[in-house]
């Protein structure tokens, strides 16, 4: 049986990122949820879907195998509880929730009941990400710059910096002892600088709201070797004589940037009967409170 997997929310990252993994699939009945009923009817006609529903719980009542949540942070806890108490498979976006209180009680919701959470960090999955990581390297720098983006501390942390905070943690497992340094002027974080240590390993992760471009940088050094991943595609690595790989032309924006391993990841789980827990990307949400308690919100 074809599963039917929800999508609650249509807003930017479930058009740009989530529809065109999961559209073309034929092993996936998806099923489309907003209260927006103009992009209800837009989006259904686009991608043939034509289980539509303005609410969730009507979703529920016609029947769910699993649900993909995209709305808005400030909707997740409310949606999520509402999916875990009804037995559904869920993957969210990055936050769970914006601050770890509520992620914490969301994640023992779903241990308590059994159900599959996962959060949808999917720089885990970005095939330059997990070759970086395979190289087991001790050190680690990572960089997510915006340009002229300076905002609320709590929401640069948990909506944004949490993907570097998870990246590190994915790259540098076992590093702990963080430190925080950053600049907050007029309750608008400018920038902000992460450091793990700890297992051998160091990593240090950095965002600049204010900067002079919007770019992402990683680099893993040691043992005689470094690679330089720019913008998820581009890898450099670095010797006596560089050698640059850039992405195919066949490969998909998806692919690269990790969201079709994360969708594959999440509808194995569903087929094959699997929880997934959400214990380790709490451990994430933990530490992004410690980074907004540091700059002092």
């Amino acid at each position: 049986m074809t599963p039917r997997i929800a999508m609650i929310g249509l807003g930017d990252i479930a058009r740009k990122a989530y529809l065109p993994v999961l559209g073309p699939r034929a092993d996936v009945a998806l099923v489309f949820v907003t209260r927006n009923t103009q992009a209800l009817a837009e989006l259904g006609a686009a991608w043939r879907v034509e289980r539509l529903h303005a609410d969730l719980d009507t979703a529920l009542a016609d029947g769910l195998d699993g649900a993909l949540v995209h709305a808005a942070t400030a909707a997740h806890p409310g949606i999520v509880r509402r999916l875990l108490e009804a037995g559904v498979p869920t993957l969210v976006d990055k936050p769970l929730a914006d601050n770890a209180a509520d992620s914490e009680a969301l994640v023992d919701l779903a241990e308590t009941r059994g159900v599959s959470l996962m959060v949808g960090f999917n720089r885990r999955f970005a095939p330059t990400y997990r070759d970086a990581a395979a190289l087991d390297l001790p050190l680690t720098l990572m960089q997510k710059n915006r340009a002229d983006q300076a905002d609320e501390v709590r929401r640069v942390v948990f909506d944004d910096f949490i993907h570097v905070v998870d990246t590190l943690r994915f790259l540098a497992p076992g590093a702990g002892e963080p430190r925080v340094h950053g600049q907050v002027a007029d309750g608008l974080l400018r920038h902000v600088a992460l450091s793990l240590s700890g297992a051998g390993r160091d990593a240090l992760g950095i965002m600049n709201r204010v900067s002079g471009a919007n770019e992402e940088t990683l680099e893993v050094s040691g043992a005689g070797a470094k690679r330089r991943i720019v913008d998820l595609a581009q890898v450099v690595d670095q010797s006596v004589q560089d050698h640059l790989t850039r992405r195919g032309d066949w490969t998909s924006v998806g692919r690269q940037r990790g969201f079709e391993g994360l969708c594959e990841h999440f509808l194995a789980a569903v087929r094959d009967g699997r929880r997934l827990s959400a214990l380790d990307a709490l451990e994430t949400h933990r530490l992004c409170e410690t980074v907004v308690g540091a700059l002092g919100e």
